[in-house]
């Protein structure tokens, strides 16, 4: 193997920038203080910004930063500002979610390369191609895809690809998450995920009993191992894949010593041409030591269902070092028999049967009654306890105090770690000055020459040695001197302060060249950026009239929307009973629609992966056949195949997180002539997007909106078998609930892909405010009808639809009784509230 492949460390503090440096990475990934998706991590302001891109670039090291969130109209002008600045102090790309904010960095910092973020769900090749088509140079794909899906896209794609190989995984397809937003206000799509998949959840069945008390499971069962792919590097890099990205701008410098020191051996050695690539044991103790919730290899390999799941510890497990062979009460103290390493300082945790974990600080231990300093596996030995535990309680060291040590040598001494030689020619003779040339590796060179004119020595003429002594003093940068050729003519003399001078200045000139490859043309003083003016927001006219959408998966339901005045219906996607759409399904929807002389609106799936697109084409020709009014699209792979096998009206879906002026208008000139927006905006935000001449604009107003998508499901992966390579399918049985910790129970449905879908607690309804949609002007308002029964979609259609006729002049607003037709468990969303 002699692909060169990147490795792309995570960085969120200053110290994390110099380990993940000096540990080898050959680039970095960081964020500002604003619009990136780790809002709570340190990060940097802009000076510090511009020095983390100078330290990284002298050491030949690129730098992406992070612009991954979905951004407001209000924030679009403090965005180019900022985009400018990056592209200024010579950021090497930025990675980005919206494309409204890809087509500003277009505008106002043109050449700036753009990196397509994990947040854009990218699952499939027609997804690299459209961001390809669209300016994009690099893409960050799905975490949930195959090793043959990523080689498929490698081998056909013109952009370069980047994984995941090690970190956190999220349990929801990235960019589709809106847990924490809904239950929290805090959005995951603007970089503040208060992580709702690492709390505790219990799976119900109708009649609220948990049906997992027999199946061996924790209770987080949202929340999945750590990624860990340091034995199948070599099937990654035959794949095709340009970038090994690692997740953890959240962790502390020393883990992202360790696990970039570790990737960084591995992957030289696979670059290097080793004919047998075999991991070392003692690498896969030190990731799993320095942080670990158990490790997967996620999708790789296929779906592992349970296997994936870290559902008894949703944080750091540590390593287990051994077992309680003894506790003494008297003494408190417990006698462990190891079958790994311990030594003073260590931390380690014992896991109590009954009463949880019980933790201690190592900082006496002792063996046969001896004090000792460290033991091996296979000692029994004696350490203090803070609590009780029982014999067989099992052990893990948390915190390695050797480890510790060596993680941070990387960062926190004086030196640098890895300095690059660097060779120093002198020159000097009488009469002219004393001349020094430093060239590295990489060939870049810098030459200075002391202001002192050599002159002939009285009493001690300049030597090797004493020119040596000067020239190596390196130490406050980061070079070293290696090789030293000296030239003496006669017997000179120059004073050492000026040969320390002109060394000084000789680095500098280094440094520049070697910062002088980063540099970029100067931008133009002004750029435009499309800024929507307050009072060109759209006023419905007298005679307009808001339409009502009402989305279903069954005929029954659109029978139901039909009779009580939908106006169009949205039909296909994915079914929330597990069924598929057949084409007779279609063919019937469309002709009771067209029989009451109404719109329909054919959906596609979220997700569409490699081996389902033949699926959809199928659909898709289908759909040409029949003519429905349009298409909707929730994903750009989708977008693309779309536009490339069908000649009908699109129109863009809410997973497109339509979050600004600027990202409609780019799906506009997509050929998007309708849009939804993002149901994380508040009213305000929403009157925003209504802006003449755009596409029209659809708002969700009722029914149970979907907070993860997911490849995986806990349904099938604790009841069916999952994880054996066949599921039973559980969920044909009943419908199922996970209840959180304040007994909030959120539906769980399974689509035709096998897919799960976790369904909002709370019902959303905006029957009370949907007057002020229509005069704000929203032209459609939208019912989410595929959790409800036909009874239930005919009720609020008919109730969505008097209101939207008479408005306030309807009894239920004239008469004070709204509340007698609005459930009881409803959410207004985002409506009133928006998202941090």
């Amino acid at each position: 193997m002699n692909r060169v492949v990147e490795l792309l460390a995570p960085v969120g503090s200053q110290e994390a920038l110099i380990a993940a440096v000096e540990s080898g990475a050959d680039a970095v990934y960081l964020g500002g203080k604003a619009f990136g998706a780790r809002a709570y991590a340190p990060n940097f302001g802009g000076e510090e910004l511009a020095a983390a891109v100078k330290y990284a670039h002298l050491r030949g090291v690129l730098v992406y930063v992070t612009v991954n969130t979905l951004v407001d109209n209000s924030e679009l002008a403090e965005l180019a500002a900022y985009v400018r600045h990056l592209y200024h102090i010579g950021v090497d790309a930025v990675i980005v979610q919206d494309l409204g904010v890809a087509r500003i960095i277009q505008e106002v910092a043109p050449g700036l390369p753009l990196h397509a973020s994990t947040q854009m769900t990218v699952h499939n090749l027609e997804g690299v191609r459209f961001l390809a088509a669209n300016g994009f140079t690099r893409v960050v794909l799905a975490r949930e895809l195959s090793l043959a899906e990523i080689q498929a896209i490698c081998r056909q794609s013109s952009l370069e690809i980047e994984v995941f190989v090690h970190g956190a995984l999220c349990v929801c397809y990235s960019g589709q998450c809106l847990m924490s937003s809904m239950i929290g206000g805090r959005s995951g799509n603007r970089g503040r995920c208060a992580q709702p998949c690492r709390l505790p959840y219990t799976l119900i069945d109708q009649q609220g009993q948990n049906v997992l008390q027999q199946a061996d499971a924790g209770e987080y069962l949202l929340s999945p191992k750590d990624l860990n792919t340091l034995d199948v590097l070599p099937e990654l890099i035959q794949a095709g894949v340009g970038s090994f990205k690692i997740e953890g701008r959240m962790k502390r410098p020393e883990y992202v010593a360790v696990v970039v020191d570790t990737y960084r051996r591995a992957v030289d050695r696979l670059t290097a041409g080793e004919q047998e690539y075999i991991v070392d044991e003692a690498d896969q103790k030190d990731l799993a030591q320095i942080f670990n919730r158990d490790f997967t290899t996620a999708y790789l390999y296929g779906k592992q269902g349970r296997k994936m799941m870290s559902d008894r510890r949703p944080n750091n497990r540590g390593v287990r070092i051994g077992r309680v062979i003894q506790y003494n009460p008297g003494r408190k103290t417990a006698v462990i028999k190891l079958d790994e390493t311990l030594n003073q300082g260590d931390m380690i945790e014992f896991w109590v049967k009954v009463g949880g974990r019980v933790t201690a600080h190592v900082s006496q231990m002792s063996a046969d009654g001896c004090p000792v300093q460290g033991a091996s596996p296979g000692m029994a030995v004696e350490v203090a306890v803070t609590a009780p535990v029982k014999v067989n309680d099992r052990v893990f060291k948390t915190f390695d105090a050797k480890l510790m040590t060596r993680a941070r040598s990387f960062f926190s001494g004086a030196q640098t770690v890895h300095p690059l030689p660097v060779t120093a020619t002198v020159e000097v003779a009488p009469g002219k000055p004393l001349s020094i040339l430093l060239q590295d590796k990489d060939g870049f060179s810098g030459r200075a020459e002391t202001g002192f004119i050599a002159e002939k020595a009285l009493k001690r003429p300049l030597t090797r040695e004493a020119i040596a002594k000067q020239i190596e003093r390196l130490g406050t940068t980061i070079f070293v001197l290696q090789e030293l050729g000296c030239h003496i003519e006669g017997e000179v003399m120059v004073p050492l302060s000026e040969i320390n001078d002109a060394r000084r200045r000789a680095v500098e000139e280094l440094e520049r060249a070697r910062l002088q490859r980063f540099e970029r043309p100067p931008l133009p003083e002004t750029s435009r950026v499309f800024l929507p003016a307050a009072n060109q927001r759209k006023k419905k006219d007298d005679g307009g009239r808001t339409e009502l959408v009402v989305n279903v998966d069954h005929r029954d339901k659109v029978k139901a929307a039909l009779e009580n005045g939908a106006d169009i219906i949205m039909f296909g996607g994915e079914s929330f009973n597990h069924k598929p759409f057949l084409a007779e399904d279609y063919q019937a929807v469309l002709a009771m629609v067209r029989k009451h002389d109404k719109k329909i609106r054919f959906s596609t799936p979220r997700i569409v992966k490699e081996g389902q697109k033949s699926g959809l084409l199928a659909d898709l020709a289908l759909f040409n056949q029949l003519q429905p009014d349009a298409v909707s699209v929730g994903n750009l792979g989708t977008l693309q195949m779309v536009k490339e096998h069908c000649s009908l009206p699109l129109h863009g879906d809410y997973p497109l997180n339509i979050y600004n002026a600027v990202t409609v208008e780019f799906f506009r000139h997509q050929g998007l002539s309708s849009l939804t927006a993002s149901p994380e905006l508040n009213l305000a935000q929403v009157e925003q997007l209504l802006i003449p001449y755009h596409a029209v604009l659809e708002c969700l107003v009722h029914g149970y909106l979907t907070l993860m998508i997911s490849e995986y499901c806990a349904i099938g992966s604790f009841l069916g078998g999952l994880h054996t390579g066949r599921c039973t399918t559980p969920c044909l049985k009943g419908p199922y609930w996970l209840k959180d910790r304040k007994e909030e129970v959120f539906p769980v449905v399974t689509d035709q892909y096998c897919r799960m879908h976790i369904l909002n607690a709370k019902e959303l309804s905006m029957l009370a405010h949907l007057p002020r949609l229509m005069q704000m002007g929203v032209e459609r308002v939208r019912i989410e009808g595929k959790k409800s029964t036909p009874q239930q979609v005919a009720k609020v259609t008919r109730l969505y639809k008097e209101v939207l006729e008479q408005g306030e002049e309807h009894p239920l607003f004239r008469q004070d009784k709204l509340d007698t037709v609005e459930p009881g468990n409803i959410t207004r969303g985002h409506y009133f509230r928006g998202v941090l």
